[in-house]
């Protein structure tokens, strides 16, 4: 199944990649009941001699080196087409310790082909190839040796056609003057990362806020072992201490395993068992200094009375999107909306959302503003959304 096992050598593969300029690839993984997901199987696809070959790689063989392709992936003169792949890109940057650079994602990019942000494989072979295939293996288990034909027979076809639909859709985006854009939103791909920050889950901690200056050390501390255990038995957090019981631990501070256990959540067998562990964590973090809260400077909140305005912002950009064949989803979200108008009625300057930046910001993100500043307004003529830029005052 690797690339050692038959055909050419990953050193082999790599250097034909680099000498193509591109290599498609996918992966495999399992993640249900796990402290991380488990990178099971990488699926490349590689011109060679005007043919394109596909290798399976094992990452859970004994004798696995990635090395070759390691080096390949953070070669920016060699194109990475994936579909789908922040994910993809997220374990190979964990597993292989390298950055994976000059991404194209086809999925993204069928969004500025007017195909849907959201497209699938499979439908975009249909509309860019005219090609069916049939998927069949999605949730087998992948951590599993031997892997079944059916399960090799699915990995491949993951990667048959991908550098083929990457041709075509790059091929219509040129000739739309939209294959930079699609290329600015790729480049966000080569920082997804699965990697865990303490402090980032100590934030996001359900009442966290709400702690008490004596409360947010134990608090931290709690996460801090919880991770380590949970790394340690390869497990979800969440099974080895629930945010709900962490934040009451924090907020009561036991010092007894009896005082422990009348903390609702925290009687789980698991718990029982390292029960004097945690005391231990709470012991050592009532010595450390009070923590406060960090004081957030919060974006203007939106209101009931901005969904007029909102809903017009939304009118304003679903035209442009469908005038421009581009996929609604790629501009904004309704979040997006609501934090641009909120910060215009609050006069707090102009929100830091996608719509206000790069490619977008030039497409509508201007008139966007022009429309909330009574500069142009909106009409439907013959059926159709109207833009006057010399509104009647």
């Amino acid at each position: 199944m690797s690339a050692a096992a038959g055909g050419p050598t990953l050193d082999k593969l790599a250097a034909s990649a680099r000498d193509a300029g591109r290599l498609a690839l996918d992966t495999e993984f399992v993640g249900e009941g796990r402290y991380r997901t488990l990178l099971c199987l990488i699926q490349l696809s590689v011109p060679i001699g005007g043919h394109t070959h596909i290798e399976l790689l094992d990452p859970l063989a004994d004798e696995f080196d990635a090395t070759p392709l390691a080096g390949v992936l953070a070669d920016r003169s060699v194109e990475i087409v994936v579909h789908a792949g922040r994910q993809d890109v997220a374990l190979l940057r964990r597993v292989l310790q390298r950055e994976v650079t000059n991404v194209f994602d086809t999925q993204v990019a069928a969004g500025f082909a007017g195909m849907g942000a959201q497209s699938s494989y499979e439908s975009l072979l249909g509309d860019a190839l005219r090609l069916r295939v049939a998927k069949s293996a999605s949730f087998t288990r992948w951590d599993r040796r031997p892997l079944s034909a059916e399960q090799l027979s699915y990995a491949r076809e993951d990667v048959e056609h991908l550098l083929e639909l990457a041709s075509a859709l790059q091929g219509r985006l040129r000739e739309l003057g939209r294959l930079e854009w699609a290329r600015e939103e790729c480049r966000a791909l080569e920082q997804a990362s699965d990697e865990r920050d303490l402090d980032a889950i100590f934030q996001r901690l359900p009442r966290g806020r709400n702690l008490s200056p004596s409360a947010r050390p134990i608090a931290r501390a709690l996460v801090r072992w919880r991770e380590e255990t949970a790394a340690r038995q390869d497990r979800p957090v969440q099974g080895v201490l629930g945010d709900a019981a962490l934040i009451e631990i924090a907020k009561r501070k036991p010092s007894t395993p009896q005082q422990l256990e009348q903390i609702r959540g925290s009687g789980a067998a698991n718990l029982r068992r390292r029960g004097e562990e945690v005391l231990d964590v709470v012991r050592a973090a009532r010595e450390l200094a009070p923590e406060a809260a960090a004081r957030e400077e919060r974006a203007p909140s939106s209101r009931p009375e901005d969904a007029p305005l909102i809903a017009l912002a939304e009118a304003l950009l679903r035209a442009r999107a469908r005038e421009a064949g581009l996929a609604y989803e790629l501009l904004a979200a309704r979040a997006d909306l609501q934090a641009i108008v909120a910060a215009w009625r609050s006069g707090a300057g102009e929100a830091d959302v996608r719509t206000l930046r790069g490619w977008r910001r030039e497409l509508v993100g201007d008139e966007l503003l022009e429309l909330l500043d009574g500069r142009i307004a909106l009409s439907v003529v013959d059926a159709a959304l109207s833009i006057d830029s010399e509104p009647s005052r």
